[in-house]
């Protein structure tokens, strides 16, 4: 996609903090953080929301959701818990319509920020 931001962030075209990147994924600090930790892990292949994955793409959801998992390690957040957030959808408040996970953490209090 010509004007996807997370396109162009995956192409070099726009900087970002990355924290983690291999070949099929990135993961990313969020310029707008929600938590004191707030992570975007996103796939590089293009894929608009969670009702545009297929079959075909099991392996590359499966790899997103254990790459989350050694981010939050990684970054201390296993310790203390996290949350991982999907937009899907205008309603949901997606404002990327690029599929990405939101890792959120890092809150001090024993049941801090908000909970679903």
């Amino acid at each position: 996609m010509t004007d996807c931001i997370f396109c162009k962030i995956i192409k070099g075209e726009i900087p970002a903090k990355k924290v983690y990147e291999d070949k099929s994924v990135i993961a990313i600090y969020d310029i707008n953080p929600k938590a004191p930790v707030h992570i975007l892990i996103i796939p590089k292949k293009h894929i608009s929301s969670l009702m545009e994955i297929n079959k075909g793409d099991k392996n590359l959801i499966g790899g997103i959701i254990l790459r989350l998992k050694t981010v939050a390690q990684e970054l201390g957040l296993d310790k203390s818990g996290y949350k991982v957030v999907v937009n899907n959808g205008p309603g949901s408040g997606q404002l990327v319509f690029h599929l990405h996970f939101h890792l959120l953490g890092g809150w001090i209090t024993k049941a801090g920020g908000w909970r679903v």
